[in-house]
C-alpha cells in the first residue's frame, strides 16, 4: 500500500497546488477589473470636471 499512498498523497498535493493557481488567478483578475473600475470613475470625474470648468468659463465669458 505504500505506492498507493505516497501517490494518493501526490495527487492531493497536486490538486491544492491546483487550486491555489485557481484562487491566485481568480484573486489577479479581479483586482484588475477593480483598477479598470478606478480608471473608468477617474476618467469620468476628470472629464465631468472639465465639462464644468468649460461652463462656467463660458458664462463668466457671457457676464463680461
Amino acid at each position: 500500500m505504500g505506492v498507493l499512498d505516497n501517490a494518493k498523497d501526490a495527487a492531493e498535493a497536486t490538486g491544492k497546488k491546483v487550486g491555489e493557481w485557481v484562487d491566485d488567478a481568480k484573486d489577479r483578475v479581479k483586482d484588475r477589473v477593480d483598477e479598470a473600475k478606478a480608471d473608468a470613475d477617474v476618467k469620468k470625474s476628470e472629464s465631468e470636471r472639465d465639462a464644468l470648468k468649460s461652463k462656467n468659463d463660458y458664462k463668466e465669458k457671457l457676464r463680461d
